[in-house]
C-alpha cells in the first residue's frame, strides 16, 4: 500500500481548518499492516474549527490503534472510535466560550489494503478510483443531498447549488452521533481517495478520475489535484488522502 495526504488554506482562507492523518500502522497482534487514513473538515469561529477537526482526528486514530491490537477492524469498533472522537469535540466545545458550536465533518478509511471498513459523518468524501471510473462510496449528510433525495433538485445541480455547503451531520454538534459504515473490496489497480469538500466544491469527479488514470505519473495525482483547486480559485481549505493498493 502507498499513501499521499495532502491538506492547504486554500486562496480565501486564513487558517487551514481540516486535520489529515494517514499511515500504516501494523498491531503487534496480527502483524498486518493496516491503513489508517482520516480526513476531518472543522468548522466554528476563529480557530475552533481547526481545533475541532484535528482533535476528532487525533482521537479517532488512538482509540483505533488500541482497539486494533484488540481485535480485527469492524464496524462496532469504527463507530466506537467515531463515538468517543465526538464525545472530545462536544465536551471541548462546552470548556470554553470560544469553542462553543464547533464541530467538524470526519471520513476515515481502515483495512489491509484489500477489505477496507469507511465509515463517514458530514460531506467528506471517500471515492473508489479506477480505470472502469469513479463511485462515490459515501452518502454526504448536506442539505442538498437531502433535496436530491426528495427529487426537489437533480444531481448535476447539487455541486452548484448555494447551499452545498450545509451539512445535516457533524461530530461535536450533540452528544448522540449518527454515521454510516461502508465495506468494500479494493481491486487490483483500485485507488482509494479521501477528500473535503474544499476539492470537490471545485473539482468534479470526473476530472478526479481522469488525473488519477490519465493525468501523469501516481506520485504526484495528489498535487496535481489540489493545483487545479487552487488554479480556480480555492474558496475553502482543501485536504485530500490518496491510497493505492
Amino acid at each position: 500500500m502507498r499513501l499521499w495526504a495532502l491538506s492547504d488554506v486554500g486562496k480565501a482562507r486564513t487558517e487551514n481548518q481540516d486535520a489529515v492523518s494517514a499511515e500504516i500502522y501494523i498491531p503487534e497482534k496480527t502483524g498486518i499492516e493496516t491503513a489508517i487514513c482520516v480526513v476531518c473538515d472543522g468548522m466554528g469561529g476563529a480557530k475552533a474549527g481547526g481545533y475541532a477537526a484535528a482533535l476528532a482526528a487525533d482521537t479517532f486514530v488512538k482509540t483505533l490503534k488500541s482497539g486494533l491490537e484488540l481485535q480485527p477492524v469492524d464496524d462496532d469498533l469504527l463507530r466506537r472510535c467515531a463515538a468517543l472522537a465526538n464525545e472530545a469535540v462536544y465536551t471541548s466545545g462546552r470548556s470554553k466560550r470560544e469553542y462553543r458550536g464547533m464541530g467538524t465533518t470526519l471520513v476515515a478509511a481502515v483495512g489491509d489494503g484489500e477489505m477496507m471498513k469507511i465509515i463517514n459523518v458530514g460531506d467528506s468524501r471517500c471515492y473508489t478510483v479506477s480505470e472502469k471510473g469513479i463511485v462515490q462510496v459515501t452518502k454526504d449528510h448536506s442539505l442538498v443531498e437531502d433535496m436530491v433525495d426528495r427529487g426537489e433538485i437533480l444531481r448535476e445541480e447539487a455541486w452548484r447549488h448555494p447551499n452545498k455547503n450545509y451539512i445535516t451531520r457533524a461530530l461535536g454538534t450533540d452528544i448522540m452521533l449518527r454515521c454510516d459504515v461502508f465495506s468494500l473490496y479494493m481491486n487490483p489497480e483500485e485507488y482509494l481517495l479521501l477528500c473535503t469538500d474544499g476539492l470537490t466544491g471545485v473539482v468534479n469527479p470526473q476530472e478526479l478520475l481522469f488525473e488519477l488514470i490519465y493525468g501523469g505519473d501516481t506520485e504526484s495525482a495528489a498535487q496535481r489535484m489540489l493545483d487545479i483547486a487552487l488554479s480556480r480559485g480555492a474558496p475553502d481549505n482543501v485536504s485530500l488522502i490518496l491510497m493505492q493498493k
